[in-house]
């Protein structure tokens, strides 16, 4: 506000325009980052397709051909390769990811190197499920080193 000669407040009609202008900019920003989820994905990326062209009886050189290097390799009851992966998001930059979406592609050969099983586990209804065979892995020490990769992702987010 400004005043006259005489001593009266003029208003500038530009000032309102002005904060009318600042408010609007502000709500419009402030919205637009409940739209936006930013998607942040980590480790092993599985190709559309790829499980199909490793049929059973495929050589360890075939598999790293069309899924590339594993993320890990084990020696549990034969060799296996393990593809790892994790998807989380989060609706604003401020806030913290959540887990959306965590993988372990397994390949696993015989004593010859040649596949014997595939497997696409995650996690269902809070347990391990193989998305590949549609079946919940039996007990054992397979079951125990999944165990120990999906807990071991959880704890890096």
């Amino acid at each position: 506000m400004g005043t006259s000669p005489l001593g009266l407040s003029i208003r500038h009609p530009r000032k309102g325009a002005l904060r009318f202008a600042l408010a609007v900019s502000a709500a419009l920003a402030l919205g637009a980052c409940g739209g936006m989820t930013e998607t942040l994905q980590r480790g092993y990326v599985l190709p559309e397709g790829a499980l199909e062209q490793i049929p059973v009886g495929s050589t360890q050189d075939q598999v790293l051909l069309v899924l590339g290097t594993p993320s890990t390799v084990a020696t549990v009851s034969g060799e296996a390769f393990y593809y790892i992966s994790q998807k989380a998001q989060r609706s604003a930059a401020f806030m913290p990811h959540q887990i959306v979406d965590q993988r372990v592609v397994a390949v696993y050969f015989d004593k010859d190197r040649r596949v014997v099983k595939l497997a696409n586990y995650g996690i269902k209804d809070g347990k391990i499920f193989d998305f590949y065979s549609k079946t919940t892995p039996a007990g054992g020490q397979e079951l125990n080193y999944l165990r120990g990769i999906f807990k071991g992702m959880m704890l890096r987010l």
